[in-house]
């Protein structure tokens, strides 16, 4: 099975969403429809009020005035070329194009009402005239496409609201002078200053400064964000009560949030299986009603010759045909689910890979810095009698303050996580390959791992032996405390579990997916994290360049597979996945190589991509259904097929029940926007286990 991550970039320009398919109407605003139906329906109004077929029904006289005769002919005709002339402009796009599609078939409804009604009258032919038929029905097709364009506008609104993040102008600081300057004006290496409460303009890198800041519109994170110096911002994020100096990195096109809008747009405009099925669904249902009405004609003039009936009837069925609904079904619920996604930090790069990710049937997580923090974190602590925990924690910490180990900083980390007040030791030395050495409160203190225990032939006794074998199982890093010449306290460092991967562990369980782990880290730590995860399959010391034939490997067992990596070596396996995810900040190749971007290190997200795959692809077949059942059932009863027992759709009805379609279709839609991807965060949860003496 190969992966579909190729085809964004066949689509360079951005197009609307739902309107290319209709030869065009692309350039037409919101307001421009809403505009033409106010105006057609002020002049419908008077024209209904004439209709002699109207009059008739209800029983009722217009007052007559002089001309009052060609008032149907005058309104009808404006109504023709100033509210109609949007569909006539399309049929010709269309037409140029070779596509016959929604356009066409609207103006040749109108066009043939309008000629017919002409000829009635000038006296050419006798009959009543269709122009409250013309007017009801370009009103009421401008009101679908009002409500259309409307709903569309607002699943698109979300790049402009994205865009309206940027701050207009930003406070540099140069050679210790402020000046404001348009954000635009910032090069790589400015300082600038943000104040409290304002957007930060640029990607940059704290240099002083304290602040929490509000990353929510970009992160989705709903909590401010602690941030002190080299800490990273991203250009739109909002500060709080802190003033903060920051170093630009990324200005303009480069910065993250331009990037988001780019793969917003980049998914808005990229094709879908779906879409390339209304097109195809909606070009035939063109033939088919020319088909029809050619049938319908042929066979009413058998019937009874060509009279205002019979033409009635052909109008009737090219009114209902209007596959509008179908043309709109697809692309609004992709535009909206690209959207949402979006505001859930969810990055859309290709819609083939959202629309695939229900069919997920097995995700692939690389293990270091997806479902591990990719740093060193202490897991477990084990203290010999009498001894508390969180002095020992403390000791080791102040022995290890000043050292810039990896393994040095993970403890002091965990003692100042947990509030533990370090105290300050004296004649403090490193022992080269041990570790080291100082003085507190009058005693000699060691810290340093198993070759230290060696030098000082030190033997540990059971307290300590069975704990540091087990540790020293799953792969973990163990550190020794020693006081006088005796272990007092043992520390296992490992990667941390994040805390949310237990739970989106579960969750894609929940759902009937599988999950499979992937390390270039030995069996040992391997199994632990599966074992804490409670995941059952697991691949460990598989180089970067093998990590794309396990992928295949897993496909050609007949599994659909998400690969869930963050670095440059998983760059070949997501582009060999059905679908390729690049979780958090990622790499930039990463990126490139997925199909969906997530903006935070949160592996959650990926249930909620299938969540929200799964309910749009159920929105879309309840769209479709509704589309092409309703011309179903409205073509052969616009023809006539039922006359004979006296069952006829007028052609006014047929308008009202088209537009009516597509305004369902459209609200139908709206409804995917009801979708909280939030909620999962609490539902189902699998708790994290306490470390190991802790």
């Amino acid at each position: 099975m190969t992966h579909t991550h190729h085809h964004t970039t066949e689509h360079h320009q951005p197009q609307d969403t739902a309107h290319d398919h209709h030869g065009g109407h692309a350039d037409h605003s919101e307001a421009m429809f809403a505009r033409h139906f106010w105006v057609s329906l002020a002049l419908t109004i008077p024209v209904l009020l004439y209709a002699p077929l109207l009059q008739q029904l209800v029983g009722y006289t217009a007052p007559a005035f002089p001309g009052s005769e060609y008032l149907g002919f005058v309104l009808g005709s404006i109504i023709f070329w100033y509210g109609g002339w949007v569909f006539l402009s399309g049929a010709r796009a269309e037409l140029s194009q070779r596509k016959p599609g929604m356009m066409t078939l609207v103006s040749m409804a109108i066009t043939t009402a309008y000629a017919y009604s002409i000829t009635i009258t000038f006296g050419i032919v006798g009959g009543m005239d269709f122009y409250w038929e013309l007017a009801t029905l370009v009103t009421i097709m401008l009101l679908g496409h009002w409500m259309e364009m409307r709903a569309v506008g607002s699943a698109q609104s979300a790049l402009s609201e994205l865009a309206k993040l940027l701050p207009d102008q930003a406070e540099r600081i140069t050679n210790g002078n402020s000046e404001i300057v348009s954000v635009s004006e910032l090069q790589n290496g400015d300082l600038v200053l943000v104040r409290p409460g304002a957007s930060v303009p640029a990607d940059g890198a704290i240099e002083t400064g304290e602040s929490t800041v509000n990353e929510s519109m970009i992160t989705g994170e709903s909590r401010p964000v602690n941030k002190q110096p080299s800490d990273e911002v991203i250009a739109g994020t909002i500060n709080g009560s802190g003033s903060l100096r920051i170093r630009i990195t990324r200005t303009g096109d480069d910065t993250a949030l331009s990037e988001i809008m780019r793969l917003v747009q980049e998914a808005q405009t990229s094709r879908s299986r779906a879409e390339a099925l209304a097109d195809t669904a909606a070009a035939w249902l063109t033939y088919i009603a020319i088909g029809v009405a050619l049938l319908t004609l042929v066979g009413w003039l058998i019937a009874r010759g060509f009279d205002a009936y019979t033409l009635e009837r052909v109008v009737t069925v090219l009114v209902v045909a209007c596959p509008h609904a179908l043309g709109l079904a697809i692309p609004l619920v992709l535009a909206i689910s690209t959207t949402l996604a979006a505001r859930n930090g969810i990055l859309v790069r290709d819609r083939l890979a959202m629309e695939t990710a229900r069919k997920l049937t097995t995700i692939v997580f690389d293990k270091t810095g997806t479902l591990t923090k990719g740093e060193q974190g202490l897991v477990g602590i084990v203290t010999r009698d009498g001894i508390n925990e969180q002095d020992a924690l403390a000791r080791a910490a102040a022995m290890e303050r000043d050292s810039e180990h990896m393994i040095a900083r993970a403890i002091v980390a965990a003692a100042e996580n947990r509030n533990v007040s370090i105290p300050t030791v004296s004649s403090f030395e490193a022992i080269p390959g041990q570790g080291v050495r100082a003085m507190l409160e009058g005693k000699t203190l060691l810290v340093g791992g198993p070759r230290l225990l060696e030098q000082q032939q030190i033997t540990l006794d059971d307290t300590f032996a069975q704990q540091t074998q087990t540790w020293g199982e799953r792969g973990q890093t163990v550190v020794y405390l020693i006081e006088d010449g005796m272990v007092t306290a043992a520390f296992a460092l490992a990667d941390v579990i994040r805390p949310e991967s237990y739970e989106a562990v579960y969750t894609l369980q929940q759902q009937g997916v599988q999950v499979a782990m992937l390390t270039g880290d030995s069996d040992d730590v391997a199994h632990w994290v599966a074992g804490e995860l409670q995941i059952d399959t697991y691949f460990a010391q598989v180089l970067p360049e093998h990590k794309a034939e396990r992928v295949k490997m897993l496909q050609q067992d007949g599994a659909r597979v998400a690969m869930v990596g963050d670095g440059v070596n998983d760059a070949p396996a997501l582009a060999q996945a059905d679908v390729g995810i690049a979780i958090g900040a990622g790499t930039d190749v990463a990126r490139a190589a997925a199909g969906i971007v997530l903006v935070r290190n949160d592996p959650r997200d990926i249930a909620r991509i299938i969540c929200l795959s799964r309910a749009s692809y159920g929105k879309m077949i309840q769209n479709l259904v509704w589309a092409a059942g309703y011309n179903v059932l409205a073509l052969p009863l616009a023809a006539g097929v039922l006359a004979g027992i006296g069952i006829v759709l007028p052609a006014w009805v047929g308008a009202v029940l088209m537009s009516l379609s597509t305004i369902i279709v459209a609200m139908n839609a709206q409804t995917l926007r009801r979708l909280d991807l939030r909620e999962m965060d609490s539902t189902g949860e699998r708790t994290q286990p306490a470390p190991a003496g802790a």
